[in-house]
């Protein structure tokens, strides 16, 4: 029902709901003194000794009381806003410091989909939790002990005894389907966040599923797994609405027990009908602290059982701390295995070295592990088992910063951020001028473009879709050559773009060959023949390694694939 780590994350929340419930219990004393105002008039008025003097002194107090209880209900609710406020800023920072202490290898411990829904609805739904019901919490405690001593003295101990009595079980009916509702809700935020990854990979793979007209088929997809949420959103919402029928007659029998018990001792003559009328007024009062609590319960529980997903990111074990620099050398992998997940291992024992100042060619059918040893010597994936180095050093002991300033990355899905082309180039070297944009553009053949269009100026969309993929391509080598790292990786950069901007590219790694380390990861055998040493990967292993020439010699799967990939290059001129 309460969970200390939150507690101890916000201690600053403290004031604030501290504060929270000391304005409901200040309301709680001005209603129970509006309350006793009513009930002496009324006896005043039963025993016909009442004067319309005696009307100024009742009103007064019931406007004093009314106007009180207007502040304290005004400023509890800013309490409780700023007491969600320090929590929800908090837990956000933690997330934000926890991705950037993990780095690039986050994704082995989460998915961007689950980190987005925690970090935005799971942190919304602690709001509730922050400035409801904690302050409820408490306040719901101390209510029914205070009233039990006013109707103690102001009426009949037997009275209080009962009603006080009665109250336990209202936190009892919680506890009882604390752990149903626990169990339920974690399965809630499973599937929620299952739904909510499932939905942005079939939002980023649209185009895909349009190009193979496979879009009905995820969408029944999607609709399966949306009915399976609306089950368990079903199943929380019947618990919830259970467990309140539960609270509404234990609070509602009470106040009536007790408001029967008090008609009786009045009809006994045992107390007055001031203190009759003072009991039935407020003995709901006893109950509804705890009934709120109940109500806050649910949305308090939904909350946890997000913060708990939360917690157990925040608790994901880091990497160790590095200190060392990524400094100028071979890039060397012994016996290297690396799996995504236990069941399967994708690289086994591989051995390969990069010299400095090389150029060399990793390549291979689809699934053979190129990509992965890209991945893995960018720090995105940690290594299972053997030795990368760098330079002779441990890539496990190289800082994040230093080995993004050492080597530079180019996929086939290079991303862009909405806003200029100056503003996208010059996150690769925010000191670059003009002189220098406009020469890196030209080098990558988009000078010409550009200047047809509003030149640095020109604003790019969302992941720059207003412009072509060679176009993107060869604005993402514009932004690499800015790094100027003495690392480059091209992980199939020349894929699915046009003959045009192929050529470009192609002339400008072979450009970047001559003076940096270039590692260039291609399924087209012909991108590679110059390259100092190729690599040929074969179901997770180094099939073959050496110059093109050498290869060829060999005879074996390089050579099968050179033939291959010649032969169906060379069929449509054959034709003609």
């Amino acid at each position: 029902m309460f969970d200390k780590r939150l507690m101890q994350m916000c201690p600053e929340s403290k004031k604030y709901i501290i504060g929270n419930i000391l304005l409901q219990f200040l309301e709680l004393c001005c209603n129970a003194l509006m309350i006793v105002t009513v009930a002496v008039s009324v006896q005043k008025l039963y025993e016909k000794i009442w004067s319309l003097n005696d009307l100024l002194i009742p009103l007064f107090v019931v406007g004093m009381t009314v106007l009180v209880r207007f502040f304290t209900t005004r400023y509890a609710a800013r309490m409780s806003y700023l007491a969600s406020r320090t929590v929800k800023r908090v837990m956000r920072e933690k997330i934000y410091e926890k991705l950037l202490r993990l780095g690039t290898a986050y994704r082995e411990h989460v998915t961007t989909a689950e980190l987005v829904q925690e970090s935005v609805e799971g942190v919304e739904q602690l709001e509730t939790y922050f400035g409801q019901y904690v302050p409820q919490f408490f306040y719901a405690f101390m209510a029914p002990i205070a009233l039990f001593f006013l109707f103690g003295f102001g009426g009949s101990w037997k009275v209080a005894a009962v009603l006080l009595i009665c109250v336990p079980l209202i936190p009892g009916a919680i506890m009882m389907v604390q752990k149903i509702a626990k169990k339920i809700l974690s399965k809630y935020w499973g599937q929620y966040t299952k739904l909510g990854s499932t939905f942005l990979e079939k939002l980023q793979g649209m185009t895909t599923l349009k190009t193979y007209q496979a879009d009905e088929f995820k969408n029944e997809e999607m609709n399966r797994e949306s009915e399976h949420f609306r089950k368990v959103t079903m199943a929380v919402l019947t618990m919830q609405l259970n467990s309140v029928t539960i609270m509404d007659l234990v609070a509602y029998g009470g106040a009536a027990l007790g408001i029967l018990l008090a008609a009786r001792a009045f009809g006994s003559g045992e107390i007055r009908l001031a203190n009759v009328i003072f009991m039935i007024l407020l003995s709901a009062d006893f109950f509804l602290p705890m009934r709120r609590l109940g109500s806050y319960f649910h949305v308090a529980m939904n909350g946890m059982a997000a913060s708990d997903k939360i917690f157990r990111f925040l608790s994901e074990e880091e990497p160790g701390e590095k200190t060392d620099s990524a400094g100028k050398g071979d890039i060397v992998l012994q016996n290297v295995r690396f799996s995504y997940s236990q069941e399967r291992e994708v690289l086994h024992g591989v051995d390969l070295t990069i010299p400095e100042g090389s150029f060399t060619g990793i390549v291979g059918e689809s699934g053979s592990g190129k990509s992965t040893i890209a991945s893995l010597i960018m720090g995105r994936n940690t290594v299972d088992s053997g030795e990368l180095l760098i330079g002779g050093t441990r890539i496990d002991t190289i800082r994040e910063d230093s080995l993004m300033k050492c080597i530079t990355y180019v996929g086939f899905g290079s991303i862009f951020f909405k806003g200029t082309v100056r503003e996208n180039l010059l996150l690769a070297s925010p000191g670059a001028g003009d002189e220098r944009l406009w020469q890196v553009l030209s080098d990558c053949a988009l000078a010409d473009f550009l200047k047809t269009e509003n030149g640095l100026d020109t604003v790019l969309l969302e992941n720059a879709s207003n412009l072509s993929g060679g176009q993107r391509q060869r604005l993402a080598l514009a932004r690499a050559i800015l790094h100027d790292s003495p690392v480059y990786i091209f992980d199939e950069a020349t894929s699915n773009i046009d003959v045009e901007s192929e050529e470009a590219i192609l002339a400008q790694i072979h450009k970047l060959a001559r003076q940096k380390t270039v590692i260039l990861i291609t399924h087209r055998l012909a991108n590679v023949a110059a390259a100092d040493c190729i690599y040929v990967m074969e179901s997770g292993t180094v099939a073959e390694s050496g110059t093109h020439r050498e290869l060829l010699a060999q005879n074996g799967s390089y050579a099968k694939l050179w033939q291959t990939q010649q032969a169906l290059e060379n069929f449509g001129k054959g034709a003609e």
